[in-house]
């Protein structure tokens, strides 16, 4: 795998950081790790609720069945220095954009978005929060996240990848 300091680096952000970033989180370490790519890639939320809390048990199941492992992720709020730390901070939904823009240094580089802008004919739509559904909207939610992550990785990836190097 190849990693490197100048590489990109991607943090999604959600709520409670257990549904909707964890799985996004999964879904670019899985693009990633297709690519070759050794990257710096967590979740977090901008609440503070479940700091230290495994993905709720339903995006577990969802993770489980499309092969990842969720219960290696922990939640966690996001925090001032992630915006030093990561290239790209990507919202799951329109008020996470707007609380990361609030809490954005004004010295920062990152580039702060929402997922589903990088997938054509959706941009500004949100990932729906599955949290108070069934545990169908998990795998709603991760359809959406994982179309978000490859659209993201085609567009900021594969020009890094060592299979698209000549």
């Amino acid at each position: 795998m190849t990693t490197s300091p100048s590489l990109p680096s991607f943090l999604f952000v959600c709520t409670g950081n257990i549904c909707r970033s964890p799985l996004a989180d999964l879904a670019m370490r899985r693009e990633a790790e297709k690519r070759g790519l050794a990257l710096d890639i967590d979740s977090a939320g901008t609440g503070d609720w479940h700091i230290g809390d495994l993905p709720d048990p339903r995006a577990r199941s969802t993770a489980k069945r499309h092969g990842l492992n969720a219960s290696i992720l922990r939640a966690r709020q996001v925090t001032k220095t992630d915006f030093d730390r990561f290239t790209h901070i990507i919202a799951l939904d329109r008020s996470h954009l707007k609380a990361l823009n609030r809490m954005k240094p004004s010295h920062s580089t990152a580039n702060v978005f929402m997922l589903m802008d990088a997938v054509p004919g959706r941009e500004g739509n949100d990932v729906i929060d599955p949290y108070y559904g069934t545990a169908e909207g998990f795998e709603t939610t991760w359809h959406d996240v994982e179309a978000g992550c490859k659209a993201l990785a085609t567009r900021v990836l594969d020009p890094l990848s060592p299979s698209t190097k000549g």
